[in-house]
């Protein structure tokens, strides 16, 4: 039986306020809050809200046969706690039917895997302590940010984990192979790989409202019909997008949520049932191992890491950024930690992109820039103030050698401490059950051992008695006989 597997992506980054560089060393927030409310606000109830209600409904009107998954980053999470937390609710809603599946991925969508393998690891677990703290589930597939994935980053995913992760099926990658199985990856052979089948997903997420597309009208039983005439041995369809999908690139009049609720009942009718990343990890097996030498994404046509690294000023901003890492995870300023993630959101240096043509206009799209300079200029502004703050805890002159000599020796004596501090623990419950095992065989010992021990005493205090009545007692007196004797 061949199976769809839908999962969409939820994030929104902190976007950067207007400043300059007089603005560097006097004000250390970032952040336009007018901005974050708005637009999170906005696509929470054109898109986000009646996407959740609608998967709700498929979920209930096929009685769970329905099911898919969802990724929110962690830094969009808490604008949806802040802003809309009725969305929150929905969530919440979806991961109680046990038919929505929850993937891992970066907490602030960063792209810390391609230059910092420590901050990246750092950062999938804050997403998944995130994740089971809301949402009362643990994620077991991966999804990188911007489904960025290579051979290197594999045995890092598997060692956290993971038993699978999902990736953009790059035809450069595939070249005459199909993305409608489960491959396994080259470097980690038991860590399951599932691609996006990105003609199909486009079909939906970009060409669905559009009337100069051959296909056009899409409806739910011509795409289903496409599916379920591939040829047999294919498993699974990976459909992979944006949940803005729905309601903000394709507008509710275009039909895309009609569309959307119509493919269980279409599917039905021609065999195709909907699975989870995970339950795919599960059941089916990969039919080969799959090579990524450089790493690859769904961005842009190259479907490369040349959206955010493809010129100098992203390469400035990106290599800047990161050359305070050490320093930044030595310090314990939690306010210093937070702005050092939302720094690292991808989005910042999608921005600066100076592409052309098709990739361009994307990129122009979602930039609140009118230029990718002047994007450029306002985040490194932004930076050389957090590098200033940086700088008051752990000065430049500090070579990297030292800082790192001094995180070894920190951490190893964290470790010694950790030890130190079980063994305390263990003497502890030890001294306690002793303690306990006395107590017991005190309450069982007989009573009349303490009457024993008490009658030397008793005949004691008697013969001291006898001996002073003796001694009391008066003497005889002599007798003139006794004397002259």
């Amino acid at each position: 039986m061949k199976a769809v597997c839908f999962y969409f992506q939820i994030h929104q980054p902190f976007r950067l306020k207007r400043y300059r560089f007089f603005d560097i060393g006097n004000d250390h927030y970032y952040y336009d809050d007018f901005a974050n409310d708005d637009i999170i606000t906005r696509i929470a109830h054109r898109s986000y809200i009646p996407a959740a209600q609608s998967l709700l409904k498929m979920i209930e009107d096929t009685k769970g046969a329905f099911r898919c998954a969802i990724s929110i980053t962690g830094v969009a999470l808490e604008q949806c706690e802040q802003y809309v937390p009725e969305f929150v609710d929905l969530l919440k809603k979806l991961a109680d039917t046990g038919k929505v599946e929850f993937l891992a991925e970066t907490y602030d969508h960063s792209l810390a895997s391609l230059i910092d393998p420590e901050e990246f690891a750092i950062q999938v677990k804050l997403h998944s302590d995130k994740i089971q703290e809301l949402f009362g589930v643990k994620p077991k597939v991966f999804r990188n940010a911007e489904l960025i994935y290579s051979d290197e980053l594999a045995p890092q995913i598997q060692a956290m984990g993971f038993k699978g992760c999902i990736t953009e099926g790059a035809k450069h990658i595939l070249g005459w192979k199909s993305p409608n199985y489960v491959y396994s990856a080259v470097s980690a052979p038991k860590m399951k790989l599932l691609l996006k089948n990105d003609k199909l997903s486009d079909d939906i997420a970009v060409r669905f409202s559009n009337t100069a597309w051959n296909e056009y009208p899409l409806t739910a039983d011509k795409f289903i019909g496409w599916i379920a005439d591939t040829p047999q041995e294919e498993q699974i369809f990976n459909l992979f997008m944006n949940l803005e999908t729905f309601g903000e690139f394709q507008t509710r009049d275009t039909g895309i949520f009609q569309f959307l609720e119509a493919l269980p009942r279409f599917a039905a009718d021609r065999g195709v049932e909907f699975i989870t990343p995970s339950e795919a990890v599960k059941t089916l097996k990969p039919v080969a191992e799959l090579s990524v030498v450089h790493p690859i994404s769904w961005a842009d046509e190259a479907r490369d890491t040349s959206a955010w690294l493809g010129n100098k000023l992203q390469n400035e901003a990106f290599n800047k950024l990161y050359a305070v890492a050490e320093r930044v995870r030595l310090s314990d300023n939690r306010q210093l930690k937070q702005d050092w993630g939302r720094l690292q959101a991808s989005d910042h240096l999608f921005y600066m992109s100076t592409k052309h043509m098709a990739d361009g206009a994307t990129h122009s799209m979602f930039s609140p820039y009118e230029t990718p300079y002047q994007a450029f200029t306002n985040y490194m502004n932004v930076l050389s103030d957090f590098i200033v703050r940086v700088e008051e805890q752990y000065p430049m002159s500090i070579e990297n050698e030292e800082l790192n000599s001094l995180l070894t020796t920190i951490r190893n004596q964290a470790r010694e401490i950790e030890t130190l501090n079980k063994e305390i623990e263990t003497y502890r419950l030890n001294e306690a059950h002793l303690n306990e095992e006395h107590r017991l065989r005190e309450a069982a010992a007989p009573e009349a051992k303490p009457e024993k021990a008490a009658e030397p005493a008793k005949r004691c205090r008697k013969a001291k008695t006898a001996k002073v009545e003796e001694a009391d007692a008066p003497k005889p007196k002599r007798t003139r006989k006794a004397k002259e004797a």
